[in-house]
């Protein structure tokens, strides 16, 4: 099925949460947490991500997960990325108490669209720190895409990892997981690229964007995505199609934020005071934008 159809259907048939200026929510994807081994690439972002969840669950943000939040292609077992990321998913755990946490389903971690799967893997999960077992996400609905509607004019945001309509990741992504954990995960030690990703492949980036914006410009509706790696923020009268890029960059991750009636595209990542003192800080790299200049063209 191609893109422009899957996000139709979603559109058509995702939950709507309905928000205004006083909603706060922070969108991140691509995590890819692993189980804390040589190919966990989160392990170097973690102290980033926790950091900025910290910041923003202290600041009353809903935190939206969009899709590849665990590496489930590469790692059989759920249980050994929340034992190795224990502090994230503990984090987590408090949004989702206060009803300020949405997870969306990606390509490397569909198998959450079984809500058996999700009963059996993420009800609770062992604290170190405690020496307990704790309520993780009890109850929790992971579903393939969300709908945020805007108040003050009624313009709805599509928010969706981004795989829909991509053939190898999306209708093979049995085979795409078979390959990548048993042929190419391997291989990425002697620095051979996995073929299934977008990451660093410009013209499959591309060519998965162009169907993105091809759907935002058929619609007139706002797209959030993620899956690419690759930031997007349009400019006023571009098409609105929205990336908030990733956790596995090198040296910093991305997200975007709408507050206060904007929205913005930032990044977190090691910063230096003057007195050369390390610390990691919080950058805006795109915006703040007022929605209503968006949705009023």
């Amino acid at each position: 099925m191609s893109t422009s159809k899957r996000l139709s259907s979603l559109m058509s048939t995702s939950k709507v949460i309905h928000f205004d200026e006083t909603s706060k929510f922070i969108i991140m994807s691509d995590c890819h947490r692993g189980e804390g081994n040589w190919s966990d690439n989160f392990s170097n972002n973690q102290s980033l991500f926790f950091t900025a969840l910290d910041y923003y669950y202290k600041r009353d943000f809903t935190y939206v997960e969009l899709g590849d939040g665990d590496e489930l292609w590469e790692n059989r077992k759920m249980k050994n990325i929340i034992k190795n990321h224990s502090d994230a998913f503990w984090l987590m755990s408090l949004f989702y108490r206060e009803g300020r946490l949405h997870l969306i389903y990606g390509n490397h971690d569909i198998v959450k669209r079984n809500p058996r799967y999700i009963q059996k893997t993420c009800n609770s999960f062992y604290c170190d720190s405690s020496n307990s077992k704790r309520a993780l996400f009890p109850g929790i609905k992971i579903t393939e895409g969300l709908i945020l509607q805007y108040r003050n004019t009624n313009d709805k945001i599509l928010l969706a990892h981004g795989h829909q309509g991509d053939f190898i990741n999306d209708e093979l992504w049995m085979l795409s997981r078979f390959l990548v954990r048993y042929l190419w995960k391997p291989l990425e030690l002697i620095g051979i690229q996995d073929p299934t990703s977008t990451s660093g492949n410009s013209e499959k980036k591309n060519y998965i964007e162009k169907n993105m914006i091809s759907w935002v410009k058929n619609t007139k509706h706002m797209l959030i995505a993620g899956h690419t790696h690759v930031p997007a923020f349009p400019k006023v009268g571009e098409p609105l199609y929205f990336n908030d890029g990733c956790c596995v960059h090198p040296r910093c991750i991305t997200g975007i934020e709408i507050a206060n009636g904007s929205i913005a595209l930032v990044k977190w990542s090691i910063m230096t005071r003057p007195d050369r003192v390390l610390y990691i800080g919080r950058k805006v790299l795109e915006g703040p934008v007022e929605l209503t200049d968006y949705f009023m063209k």
